[in-house]
């Protein structure tokens, strides 16, 4: 028995798109071919977006999944697998579009309600498959419905509360829900439309004054706030102005509240009545004309120098006749200076402030706008010094300058002169700074600085601060005279000098060992200096430097020298002496005993002339070029752009130590015996 799958095809009766609660099949067919005619088993499995929904087992080559009422859920991509013997094949899938939502059923837990209470809501969409979304709308007469939406990834219905606001009187709710499909979004119809009645616990407020909302100032206004409730308990009335609290009552029906008009108590006003979560309000304006304008303060002058007259006159527009007041400002209230529209007196700084007048008419008072006065005493001539104290400044290095004037009235203006220049501008209370960080080698003086203020004696200037520009040392050198060798016993001089610095200057002298060692340290009004070491020993053998500083406080050292001390010139001369008188024994002796040797060996014949090797000795000399010992040519030191120095010793005498010893022949020979 042997067969194959030519395919396996899925459709849809009526058709891929189906009305809801329409019925609807999804037929899966097999063609299968097969070499005799024998009954053959088929396995067939329907499936919905990948999920199992139907199978069945049949010999036929044909399968139905029957779906009777078919609803938005049922939307999807279709497959169908048949198996039969080992064998398996799967269809393509195909998608089917259920057209259309079920109804959505609304119920509210309750019918009846009060202002300020909560409405709970439930829409359900029966026969659908979530996820869902679920739209409510509170729909009011003459107003757009109020609509919320909740999603639901879990279950096929929702649940919504409601505030029910003042105002509220006869509320209809609904929903409609809808689901997400290939094509778009499907929605259900609107649910049925939910009556709920809505109970008023009290009224809204009214607002009225006396005489009337048109008043003049100094008229007396009274308001009255009243509402009408069912229940008196919790109810509580506020009376306001704009964001102001006036007035307040609880568990009353009524609330009043009367004061003096003025121009200020035009406005809004409100009336609020709140019980719970219910708040009512009633809105009233207001209008006061003006009984008369405000004062005006003048001053015969608003800055003037102390001792002066000072004349303040307080005036009404169209000169009407009120009580007047002149103050002065402060901060723990208005002093009161006069009980006139005029007041004059001689000033002092301590009168600098703001005054102001009041008038009073029929009750009204009212306040003019504040008036500033200041009084000024004269600076006194200001002092210029270094903020560091010493009137010094380092090349290179910023210079802070200080001018201060211990009397006069604030604000003052300083202004910084470097020789004629102007450098700065500063106002300020007392005092001011002026950086200058353009220092150069010239700038040895001629800082000043003027002050002034609104006083009218003028600027008062400082006297001329003269600054001393100190210049860092540069180039420190260090030669010696002799130079490199020093012979024991002789004196050495040493010569430390710099290339630039401002005087003094400290010089140091070091020599290196394991650790360094001031040798000498001497402070000149020079660039250089000169130490005479007395007696050079051989232990003086070893490295010198020198170090210079001055008022800049930076130590520059100079690169070092090396200094040998060895033996003087006599010394060696005895050590040669000596070694020579040694050489001269020993070689007579050695002469003496060959000569005996030899006579013995030859006779009487054969003798040695001592005439004769007398001369040959004194012609024995030691041959040696003239020494005139060590000596220092030339400057000592050179300088190059590394501040480097090299000492030179142009004149140097022969080294004793390496002076080579000469010697002569001496021949012997046979004397004439006839001689």
């Amino acid at each position: 028995q042997v067969f194959t799958f030519n395919g396996v095809k899925i459709k849809v009766e009526p058709s891929d798109k189906v009305k809801n609660g329409a019925p609807m099949s999804i037929i899966c067919h097999a063609d299968i071919s097969k070499n005799t005619d024998f009954q053959l088993k088929h396995n067939f499995t329907f499936f919905k977006d990948g999920k199992l929904v139907f199978m069945t087992i049949s010999d036929k080559e044909d399968a139905r999944y029957e779906i009777p009422v078919a609803k938005s859920a049922d939307t999807g991509d279709y497959e169908c697998r048949v198996k039969a013997g080992d064998k398996l094949v799967i269809s393509k899938p195909i998608y089917v579009w259920v057209a259309g939502m079920t109804k959505p059923i609304l119920t509210a837990d309750k019918k009846e309600v009060s202002e300020g209470e909560i409405v709970k809501l439930r829409c359900e969409l029966p026969k659908e498959v979530p996820p869902l979304e679920f739209f409510f709308r509170k729909i009011k007469t003459n107003s757009e419905p109020i609509e919320k939406r909740v999603a639901e990834q879990n279950q096929n219905f929702s649940e919504m509360e409601y505030y029910v606001e003042a105002g509220d009187n006869i509320l209809q709710f609904d929903c409609f829900g809808k689901r997400q499909v290939k094509s778009g979004w499907e929605s259900s119809p609107h649910s049925n439309k939910t009556l709920v009645t809505v109970k008023e616990p009290f009224r809204k407020p009214t607002l009225i004054t006396t005489p009337s909302n048109n008043l003049t100032e100094g008229d007396i206004i009274e308001f009255e706030c009243s509402t009408v409730a069912t229940e008196m308990r919790g109810i509580e009335i506020i009376f306001q102005k704009n964001r102001t609290i006036l007035n307040s009552v609880r568990d009353k029906k009524s609330l009043k509240y009367s004061t003096l008009a003025t121009q200020e108590d035009s406005g809004e006003y409100l009336c609020k009545v709140e019980q719970g979560a219910v708040s009512k309000t009633t809105k009233l304006n207001v209008f006061v004309s003006e009984l008369f304008p405000k004062p005006t303060l003048s001053a015969s002058m608003t800055q003037l120098d102390e001792n002066k007259d000072l004349i303040l006159n307080c005036s009404i527009n169209g000169s009407r006749r009120a009580n007047f007041s002149i103050l002065r400002k402060s901060s723990s209230g208005d002093i009161l200076l006069k009980k006139s529209r005029i007041l004059a007196i001689k000033v002092n700084v301590n009168d600098t402030g703001s005054y102001i007048c009041k008038a009073e008419v029929k009750g009204i008072v009212k306040e003019s706008k504040p008036v500033r006065i200041s009084v000024y005493a004269p600076v006194s001539k200001p002092t210029l010094s270094v903020v560091s104290g010493s009137p010094e400044v380092v090349l290179g290095k910023p210079l802070q300058l200080i001018c201060h004037s211990v009397m006069g009235t604030p604000p003052i203006t300083f202004t910084f002169y470097k020789g004629n220049e102007i450098k700065k501008n500063v106002t300020n209370d007392t005092y001011a700074t002026f950086l200058d960080e353009d220092i150069g080698l010239n700038d040895n003086g001629g800082y000043r600085c003027d002050a002034r203020n609104n006083h009218s004696s003028g600027v008062k200037t400082s006297n001329i601060l003269n600054v001393t520009v100190i210049v860092p040392i540069r180039g420190a050198s260090l030669g010696s005279v002799p130079y490199g060798e020093v012979e024991v016993g002789s004196d050495t001089t040493f010569l430390c000098s710099v290339k630039e610095g401002s005087w003094p200057i400290d010089f140091k002298f070091f020599k290196k060992t394991d650790h360094e060692v001031l040798l000498h340290e001497v402070r000149e009004y020079s660039d250089r200096t000169i130490w005479h070491k007395k007696t050079m020993k051989r232990k003086d053998t070893g490295t010198y430097y020198c170090m210079a500083s001055n008022r800049a406080s930076v130590d520059v050292r100079s690169r070092p020298i090396t200094i040998s001390v060895i033996l003087a010139a006599w010394q060696k001369g005895v050590i040669a002496a000596f070694v020579l008188t040694a050489m001269a024994g020993a070689g007579a002796v050695a002469l003496w005993w060959f000569l005996r040797k030899k006579k013995k060996a030859k006779g009487p014949s054969m003798e040695m002339s001592g005439s004769a090797l007398a001369p040959n000795l004194t012609n024995e000399k030691l041959t040696r070029p003239p020494s005139d010992g060590n000596y220092y040519s030339g400057s000592g030191y050179i300088e190059d752009n590394e501040n480097h120095m090299k000492s030179t010793d142009e004149s140097k005498g022969p080294d004793l130590e390496s002076a080579e010893v000469d010697y002569t022949e001496v021949e012997v020979s046979t004397l004439d015996p006839h001689r």
